[in-house]
């Protein structure tokens, strides 16, 4: 049975939706009210509180923390400075993505890594011979993802912290009423944004000091159904929805490498060794056989498709993470895994995994749309991600 996060007692009184679904063994709020559109218009033009608390988090420390790390993931931990963050996957042996997630250089030896599945074990195994300790911090730090443009500001109005230099991707210390924090410029919404790390214990009071200052800020609670939303939009991955951790599967056909999750750019080949290498080698020699990309489904053919029945054309509600075929040409040729309709650039779009050779930017495709339990199909063309990339995700606010 699941339990609640750190901050479960301020979230169960402000969901009126009584909206919740199980994230990692909690609670997690899927919306607040019964429809989410104003937590998603919080992560776009005001500050959005998520809990972020369920994921995993690990204390990798010791002489060889670093050279744990650098084994285990695909890119160059050596050339990580202390304050930085990496978004990474890791491997196994055969070059499957097992996780992805941050790490980050809390010290010389020391760094925090967040995952959204369980991964002690595997750390621990591939720490033998080294000395270097994998600690479990789970349930002794709570994270909130304050996300969204005013989330720089209502921050820098609550913490005694140094944030004005803190650059995309970088981490910094400091307190919010009176509680010790580390605040890292990192998110899953692709908007400005920030998470803050702080003890499980005093977690409220960091998150009463928030929602009390955020009010001149624009700033709401948010759940995952906006959080899906945002992040489809920022052509960010799901596990177990667009890919699979390759240690809980049963087929070769759930595993995926880091270039078939268009995560190439995050494999630091001329590294030294790191567990999948060879086998990532492998397949770069030969070409990988499909790809996770993104989608722009023709809103005219879906319109089309509800017309010619008599209806008014319809989007979910919510994104949906159920997977629908994807053609060329007459012949399934993959699926789109998430699909959503994006309220800030008003268009349906989705990740999808596509074979070779289809996967190229422009290629028009089609997607399965059901119409009153009858199938169709609707063009949809093969885009760049992310699809939403506002200046500010990474721009380093002003002072």
């Amino acid at each position: 049975m699941p339990v609640g996060t750190a901050f479960h007692d301020r979230t169960l009184a402000l969901c009126g939706s009584l909206n919740y679904r199980e994230w990692a063994g909690y609670y997690a709020v899927s919306a607040y009210e019964a429809h989410h559109e104003h937590e998603y218009a919080a992560i776009r033009n005001g500050a959005a509180l998520i809990d972020v608390s369920p994921l995993f988090k690990y204390i990798v420390s010791g002489p060889d923390a670093t050279r744990l790390v650098d084994r285990v993931i695909t890119r160059d931990a050596t050339k990580v400075a202390v304050g930085q963050v990496i978004y990474t996957p890791w491997c196994d042996e055969r070059g499957k993505v097992i996780d992805d997630g941050t790490v980050t250089r809390l010290d010389d030896q020391v760094w925090r890594w967040t995952a959204a599945d369980p991964s002690l074990r595997w750390f621990r195994q591939n720490a033998a011979g080294l000395n270097a300790q994998v600690e479990d911090i789970s349930e002794q730090v709570a994270a909130l993802a304050v996300q969204g443009p005013t989330s720089a500001r209502l921050l820098k109005a609550v913490a005694d912290a140094d944030l004005d230099p803190v650059k995309y991707f970088r981490m910094t210390r400091g307190r919010i009423a009176d509680v010790p924090v580390e605040i890292s410029r990192t998110g899953y919404t692709g908007d400005l944004g920030y998470e803050v790390w702080m003890p499980w214990d005093r977690a409220t009071t960091v998150w009463d000091r928030l929602v009390e200052v955020g009010k001149a800020y624009d700033a709401k609670p948010a759940g995952m159904l906006a959080l899906d939303v945002a992040r489809i939009e920022a052509g960010l991955l799901l596990i177990d929805v667009d890919f699979h951790g390759s240690r809980k599967v049963s087929v070769d056909l759930q595993r995926y490498t880091p270039d078939e999750m268009g995560l190439g750019r995050l494999v630091s080949d001329g590294k030294g060794p790191f567990i999948g290498r060879d086998a990532i080698r492998r397949e770069r020699a030969g070409g990988h056989q499909r790809q996770v990309v993104g989608l722009e489904i023709s809103w005219t053919d879906v319109e089309s498709l509800y017309t010619k029945v008599g209806l008014t054309p319809q989007v979910p509600i919510a994104a949906s993470r159920v997977a629908v075929p994807v053609y060329k040409g007459g012949r399934q040729v993959g699926k789109a895994s998430s699909t959503t309709w994006s309220p800030v650039l008003k268009k349906l779009i989705a990740l999808a995994t596509v074979d070779r050779p289809h996967f190229a930017t422009g290629t028009t495709l089609e997607v399965e749309i059901t119409v009153e339990a009858v199938r169709h199909r609707a063009r949809a063309a093969v885009v760049a991600t992310p699809f939403y990339n506002p200046a500010q995700k990474t721009a380093t606010p002003a002072p």
